[in-house]
């Protein structure tokens, strides 16, 4: 008689029992929870603790920032406020640390220079000089130019002082070599410390020579008009001239045929022989304003000269 056969072992593909059926066979009625429970079995010579897989559902739980005592709770982001990228105590993050502001770095803006004057001539003009009466000639050969008062803040730099004046220079214009004769104005960067005129001084403080017969300026102009009230106020630019002196002066350090007497003085409505004109008013709010203790210079000269 043949030996009974075991019963039939229904397992899965990995050798375990398939649900509902005991490794013996036996229909196994027990709860699906029952299946989690740490209870050994054999089958190819291996233990399996399903404990593992409980072990492993309560790490998902945990997470990070999760509650002690028994039972985990989900995790609410609205109660941890920011997250902190600093570890704390036992590796988790700390949400006290304080935030690190970061600050925007400050740049100083350089001081402003004079508008249109380039470095060549910027550099000619005195270190010590704060105040500037920057004149512009619309062209090497106009006779037209705009006059701006500018003063120099230590940390500023150049700021304009007054608003932009019409004026007149020399009829041909101008010339870096100016000589006696040439109806052009000289370029470059000239000191400011003598004034005078036919009137009484308005109350500069530019040392002033008052002489009514010196300053008389009989004539017309090169259109014809009046030169009678030309040297009403006069300011010598100290081109080939001894400062300190009257600008009637007639002393020239470079010598006769470099020609000079170049001044600021009051427009007459036409071009000069090398001077440069401006209204009767600005003349006035010049003598008023330069002072001898900011060492005032004249930049003059075409634009483009100006630029270089």
């Amino acid at each position: 008689m043949p030996a009974p056969r075991p019963a039939h072992r229904s397992t899965s593909e990995h050798g375990a029992p398939e649900h509902g059926t005991s490794e013996y066979g036996v229909p196994d009625r027990s709860t699906p929870s029952d299946l989690l429970a740490p209870r050994p079995r054999t089958g190819g010579g291996r233990t399996v603790l399903a404990a593992v897989a409980l072990t492993a559902a309560g790490a998902l739980l945990a997470g990070c920032g999760a509650a002690t005592g028994t039972g985990a709770r989900p995790s609410r982001l609205a109660e941890q406020g920011p997250l902190s990228t600093t570890a704390g105590a036992g590796g988790a993050a700390s949400r006290d640390a304080p935030r690190t502001v970061r600050s925007t770095p400050t740049t100083t803006p350089a001081p402003a220079t004079l508008p249109g004057v380039g470095p060549k001539t910027l550099s000619e003009i005195p270190a010590g000089s704060d105040q500037v009466v920057l004149v512009t000639g619309a062209g090497h050969d106009s006779s037209t130019s705009r006059v701006r008062l500018f003063h120099r803040d230590p940390v500023t730099g150049w700021t304009a002082a007054g608003p932009v004046w019409p004026a007149h220079n020399a009829l041909h214009g101008w010339s870096a070599d100016h000589h006696a004769g040439d109806l052009r104005s000289p370029i470059g960067v000239f000191t400011l410390t003598d004034a005078g005129g036919r009137f009484p001084d308005p109350g500069t403080e530019l040392s002033y020579d008052h002489a009514p017969i010196g300053f008389q300026s009989p004539g017309t102009g090169f259109h014809g008009e009046s030169l009678a009230d030309s040297f009403d106020y006069v300011i010598a630019i100290n081109y080939n001239r001894k400062p300190g002196t009257t600008p009637l002066d007639w002393t020239r350090p470079l010598g006769a045929s470099r020609g000079g007497g170049i001044w600021l003085h009051v427009d007459h409505g036409g071009p000069t022989h090398g001077c440069v004109s401006l209204p009767k008013a600005v003349m006035k709010t010049l003598l008023g304003t330069l002072d001898p203790a900011q060492h005032p210079v004249v930049v003059m000269g075409d634009a483009k000269a100006l630029f270089a």
